[in-house]
């Protein structure tokens, strides 16, 4: 009995500076070399601005409308301020009568840091990686995702403080990705065309012959 106290004790002591050593509140997801990219660009952040970004990176099945604001604020008096928390939680319903899921959220520690970057901007990066329909594992467009997603926010934090980041994506980098995503739509359009639409089209009008 007095072995688990002790161990409790110890606990309660390690784990608010066990918070304080890592960007993550939680990780469920990622892969070690994603993990680590975020890491990266948030260590370099917080030492350039004072300005901590947190990922929860969770497969929880949270129910429609769930509170995403009340159950971050279990984690507040372990995270450094300021900050901001960047949820994705890609099993999260959304709707459960359209069986619609996953959801990306930012919840800043205060009102002043929400002013330094653009909320739906930096949501977009994560839901439309996560959302397009190409060959990509689910594993692969979770790393994707929320990677680009940390990282633009961590680069528009950084403008807004007039700060250079090195550790971030590069713009070049994030255009490809989104050109790239744009031809694969363009390219399913022409394949649905060619194979399906247009011999419908041609039998409807030879039908009218």
């Amino acid at each position: 009995m007095r072995q688990a106290r002790v161990g409790f004790a110890l606990l309660a002591y390690l784990l608010p500076l066990l918070l304080s050593a890592t960007n993550f509140i939680r990780n469920d997801l990622l892969t070690p070399e994603a993990s680590e990219i975020i890491e990266d660009i948030g260590d370099e952040l917080s030492s350039k601005t004072g300005i901590y970004i947190y990922a929860l990176v969770t497969n929880e099945a949270f129910e429609e409308r769930f509170n995403l604001v009340e159950y971050t604020k279990s984690f507040e008096s372990n995270l450094s301020k300021p900050n901001v928390i960047l949820i994705f939680a890609p099993n999260a319903t959304i709707s459960k009568k359209l069986e619609y899921s996953g959801r990306v959220g930012l919840i800043p520690s205060d009102s002043e840091i929400a002013k330094l970057y653009d909320s739906s901007s930096v949501k977009d990066f994560a839901i439309d990686v996560v959302a397009s329909k190409d060959k990509n594992s689910k594993q692969d467009k979770y790393n994707i995702g929320v990677v680009q997603s940390y990282s633009e926010l961590a680069d528009q934090i950084a403008s807004s403080k007039d700060v250079e980041m090195t550790k971030t994506i590069p713009n070049d980098t994030k255009f490809l990705i989104g050109l790239l995503r744009y031809v694969i739509y363009f390219g399913s359009v022409i394949v649905l065309w060619i194979f399906i639409l247009r011999p419908i089209v041609e039998r409807i009008k030879d039908g009218k012959k």
